[in-house]
């Protein structure tokens, strides 16, 4: 009680030090680097990961793209190489002006030579930057390559990619916000009993949610995903704690005649909730710290730093507003639109073994869906984009012309003498699907000692350490067939060449798939053991923690098994995160209506009153929080050009309305036909009988 009356007291300094604290906040939100690779979060000691730091170390390439030229002269593609390799931080331009003079014809090429960089109407330069791929001294230099090419420049690529991720990004997330907003104020105004209080909640929110996107500053940097998505779902799972103060505080205001002590018998009195409330949230967040893909850290640890600031904004900055706008907040209050629910209440008791019949009916569709959605994912971040973007349509170019859908990279030991490189290119070109492999034994051929080389030829592709050499190959990236193609190719690597290392977006797909698979079930498997434990310690059961999990995991089903009988792919980390999210996140529902069951229980009421009671005081707060959370994420959902943030939005939405559902119409059902083995396993109710009280007397009510 100290703590929420000194929160009363302190009010006006409480508000100063909070509106203050926006400036550092903002400051740190704006200087807050944002990362657009994925592949950025592959563990460092993987071969793939290894390679590219040892080819941007030893070689000074990081970044690599290919840029197509269509309808060009030589001598203007000459012209505009030239300007090219004059931007800052392209280290080198490949095209064949590289190992001829622009006088010499092109057809003096090697014949493979000539074929991989020219067709009929286009030619092909290959660009390598001194800086990694996601820099954003690449994604400058990308766009500055765009700007002096024109029109009849494509540009390809990793950078080419997160490039576009990012301008797109900032142009849509400021309306994610706004959208968020405008739709979670739209269902307060709603389904809440004031006119003004969702205005309030909002400012207090926003200003937890600033604070937390401020902090970021001291990680160094998030990923793109976090930064969009941290917002809406602060915003959406921290509304519930505000909503808890401002009905306690309603409650409380009808038994203290001063408002203040009303204040700090709410804060009180919601403390208690809240906490035991946003527990499984944050345990739900802190699961996906456990993902070796780094990037499910960076989401869990912002997130469950936004729930624990939620909490904290929603007992000293909300408390705070509250009293200072008290008079017009209760003058603006009306009858909330939510119906009464003992009605629903009744019908759902009377007729729950319809909803068990329906609950065993739906798990087995909803787990097959489930686990098709699960291995129908794609990995290719291309397919994130919309189609009208630079990079989807210089992919698109590169396939048509040059029938190339991925790239990757050999660094094969120097002192591999190059007979067994030609031999080794030999086997690798044979290998379905390799167009060719380029490397200096392919430009020079056989006849031409490496030696003899000037130095600004061999320079573009050796070191004292490595050679480099390109594989381009016709299958897309993240696919069945380059995966084989890789293990092949590997295999004829290490034969060679123990030390060798192949590189390149599609090998680190592959081990982005490989590692998120493990990660999936390391994640569940965290998430579900962490809730368990809290809700037996919570509800001091054995038996309990069971019926609630399995209740928002079937709905977890449902959500995630629809995209498989709706005919969609959703992006790889959209399953992992929001089995965890929706977890977490919705799992309260069950345990505020089991909290209160057991209450009943307790005291004395029959098992079907209890379940009637618990049901009809509940449902009014699980709609709030249900709807408010799909407001919250449904507009960004419609609205997002970028599938990723769209599809987790859209799960998110539809995950809310699912567990929603489930926990009003399942658990109260399961409660029903498992209410002796809850007695007999819950600590709390096996110290006294429930005394028997007749259902005519309840449903006479």
């Amino acid at each position: 009680m100290r703590f929420s009356k000194a929160a009363v007291r302190c009010r006006i300094p409480i508000l100063i030090v909070t509106l203050l604290l926006m400036i550092p906040a903002a400051l740190g939100m704006a200087g807050t680097r944002i990362n657009y690779d994925m592949l950025d979060y592959l563990p460092a000691d993987m071969d793939t990961v290894v390679g590219q730091n040892e080819l941007l170390e030893d070689f000074g390439k990081g970044a690599f793209s290919f840029i197509i030229l269509e309808d060009m002269p030589n001598k203007d593609a000459a012209a505009l190489k030239a300007r090219i390799e004059n931007v800052d931080h392209v280290e080198t331009v490949l095209w064949y002006d590289s190992l001829l003079d622009l006088s010499a014809p092109m057809e003096l090429l090697p014949q493979q030579l000539y074929s991989a960089f020219n067709t009929d109407n286009a030619t092909m330069m290959a660009v390598f930057f001194d800086t990694s791929t996601s820099s954003d001294l690449t994604m400058d230099a990308i766009r500055e390559i765009r700007s002096i090419a024109g029109k009849q420049c494509f540009v390809s690529g990793m950078s080419a990619l997160v490039t576009d991720l990012k301008d797109l990004c900032e142009k849509e997330e400021p309306i994610y916000v706004g959208i968020a907003v405008a739709l979670a104020c739209g269902a307060m105004l709603l389904l809440l009993d004031s006119w003004l209080v969702p205005f309030v909640f909002l400012a207090s929110i926003g200003m937890m949610i600033l604070i937390n996107l401020g902090s970021n500053y001291f990680m160094g940097e998030i990923s793109y995903i976090t930064k969009a998505l941290s917002a809406v779902l602060q915003l959406a799972v921290t509304m519930d704690y505000s909503i808890f103060l401002w009905n306690s505080y309603n409650e409380q205001r009808q038994l203290h005649a001063d408002k203040e002590e009303a204040m700090a018998a709410a804060i009180q009195a919601t403390l208690a909730s809240v906490v035991g409330s946003s527990i499984t949230t944050v345990a739900g967040f802190i699961a996906l710290c456990f993902m070796s893909f780094t990037m499910g850290r960076d989401l869990g640890i912002v997130m469950a730093k936004g729930v624990l600031l939620g909490v904290l904004g929603c007992v000293t900055v909300l408390p705070a507003m509250i009293l200072v706008f008290d008079k017009p907040l209760q003058k603006t209050r009306h009858r909330s639109l939510i119906p009464d629910m003992a009605g629903l209440s009744k019908g759902v008791v009377k007729v729950f073994p319809v909803f068990l019949v329906v609950f065993a009916l739906v798990i087995p569709p909803a787990l097959y869906g489930y686990d098709r959605t699960n291995s129908e994912v794609y990995y290719d971040m291309g397919e994130c984009l919309p189609e009208d973007m630079e990079y989807v349509i210089a992919n698109s170019k590169l396939s048509e012309e040059f029938d190339i859908a991925s790239t990757h990279m050999l660094l094969v030991s120097a002192d591999v003498p190059s007979k067994d490189v030609r031999s080794m290119v030999k086997e690798m070109e044979n290998v379905d699907g390799v167009k060719y492999v380029l490397g200096l034994e392919s430009v020079v051929g056989s006849r031409v000692p490496l030696e003899i080389l000037p130095e600004s030829v061999t320079s573009i592709l050796r070191s004292d350490k490595w050679e480099l050499m390109l594989v381009n190959s016709e299958y897309k990236v993240a696919g069945e067939e380059v995966n084989v193609q890789i293990d092949r190719l590997e295999s004829i690597l290490k034969r060679y060449d123990p030390d060798g290392m192949l590189i390149g977006e599609a090998p680190c797909m592959k081990d982005m798939i490989e590692t998120t698979d493990h990660d999936f079930q390391v994640v569940n498997a965290v998430s579900i053991i962490a809730i368990f434990l809290i809700i037996a310690l919570v509800e001091k059961s054995l038996s309990l923690p069971f019926i609630l999990i399995a209740v928002i995991e079937a709905a977890i089903f449902v959500n995630l098994g629809l995209p498989h009988y709706l005919g969609q792919s959703l992006p790889f980390i959209a399953p992992i995160c929001i089995s965890t999210i929706q977890l977490g996140a919705t799992v309260d529902y069950a345990i505020l209506m089991t909290t209160r069951y057991k209450t009943e229980r307790i005291n004395g009421a029959d098992k079907k009153i209890a379940v009637h009671t618990a049901l009809s005081t509940s449902i009014p707060s699980i709609i709030v929080s249900g709807m408010g959370l799909f407001a919250a994420t449904f507009g960004v959902a419609l609205f997002s050009g970028i599938d990723i943030i769209s599809s987790m939005c859209m799960l998110m939405a539809r995950g809310a309305v699912v567990s929603m559902v489930s926990v009003i119409f399942i658990l109260p059902a399961l409660l029903l036909l498992c209410d002796g083995l809850i007695r007999a396993t819950t600590l709390d109710m096996r110290r006294k009988k429930p005394q028997s009280v007749s259902n005519q007397e309840v449903y006479a009510k």
